[in-house]
This record gives C-alpha cells, sequence and structure tokens, in this order.
C-alpha cells in the first residue's frame, strides 16, 4: 500500500486516539476499579493488535502473507468502515458520557445507559473498536490484520464478560432484561 494511504489511516487513529484521551478527564468518581493484572490482559492484546497492523513489511513475514491483494476497492472499504467503527466509538463515548471508563469499573451514581447507540449493542464502544481494526486489516489484506482482528476480538469478549459480571451485580433485573432485548456486539445477531 502506498504511504499516503498508510498514512490516511495512520491520520484517522490518531485523531480518534486523541479526542479519547482528551475526553477521558471527564468522567465520574470510580468507586470500583478491576485488578491490574485483569487490565492488562484486555489492554496488552489491543496494544499488540495495533502493533501488528502499523508495523513495516518484512519484520514478521510469515504475518505479510496475503489474504486479499491489494486494490482501491479493499483501501477505501477498510477505511470507510474504520472511519465508521471509529465515528461509532464516539458516539458511544459521547452518549455514554460521564460514566465511561475505559477499563472495567463501576462509578459513583453509576447509570444503565440504554439509549442512542446503547440501544443498538450493549457494548457499542467495542462493536466500534473491532469494526476500526476490521477495517484496517482489510485495507492491509496480510495475515497480521487476521492476528490483530482475532486479538481484538478475545481482549473485547473477555473484557465485556467481566464488565457484564459488574453490571449485573449493579443493576440486576433491569441489566437482565436489558441484555434479553440488545444483544452485546452486533445487532440482532451477538
Amino acid at each position: 500500500m502506498p504511504t499516503v494511504y498508510q498514512g490516511l489511516f495512520a491520520l484517522v487513529w490518531i485523531a480518534w486516539a486523541i479526542y479519547w484521551l482528551a475526553s477521558a478527564r471527564n468522567t465520574k468518581v470510580t468507586v470500583r476499579r478491576e485488578a491490574l493484572g485483569s487490565r492488562l490482559l484486555h489492554i496488552a492484546p489491543l496494544l499488540l493488535a495495533a502493533a501488528l497492523l502499523c508495523m513495516p513489511e518484512g519484520m514478521a513475514p510469515p504475518l505479510d502473507r496475503r489474504f486479499l491483494r491489494p486494490s482501491l476497492w479493499t483501501f477505501w472499504t477498510g477505511l470507510s468502515l474504520t472511519v465508521a467503527g471509529l465515528l461509532f466509538c464516539v458516539w458511544a463515548r459521547r452518549h455514554i458520557g460521564a460514566n465511561w471508563s475505559g477499563t472495567v469499573t463501576l462509578k459513583q451514581d453509576h447509570e444503565l445507559v440504554r439509549s442512542g447507540p446503547y440501544a443498538l449493542v450493549r457494548h457499542p464502544i467495542y462493536t466500534g473498536l473491532l469494526l476500526g481494526f476490521i477495517g484496517s486489516a482489510l485495507a492491509c489484506g496480510q495475515l497480521r490484520g487476521v492476528l490483530a482482528v482475532a486479538l481484538v476480538a478475545w481482549a473485547l469478549w473477555r473484557k465485556l464478560r467481566n464488565e457484564e459480571r459488574w453490571m449485573l451485580e449493579q443493576f440486576g433485573a433491569a441489566y437482565a432484561q436489558y441484555c434479553r432485548q440488545v444483544r452485546a456486539l452486533v445487532p440482532f445477531v451477538l
């Protein structure tokens, strides 16, 4: 993929990261937080997945093998999916407001948000991130992209399961009903 195209992906992800870091300050006080070891089990795979997609060809030759030929179609489709996924993350982040945390936590006066993107899926930030990585992997077209998506899916699913346990403890029957009504990651499917 020509450097100018790779630069577009970097620009999109960097813009998202800047927004994400800037908006992380406006949250409620945390009253319960998952243990550091548990946090690392979902943060480390996400960082490894990002590194896999960013690494130059030749650093891990077996992972450079292509599953898709490079084309303008795969590039633009991948970029569109990445942008759509990250915008979905931003919508969810803005909608959940001060209840948000980058790790599994309970906030003071934590609210169960079920509107906006949370009416479509219970974990729209994870849905958006996964879609962003899928788009980036599609444009990459190499096995390292497939591995990156698998790592992201595993890390987010693990984090989602922990978060669901905490939400059930906090909100009880209301959260159980929400789980019956709204899928976790993919509307109407998963």
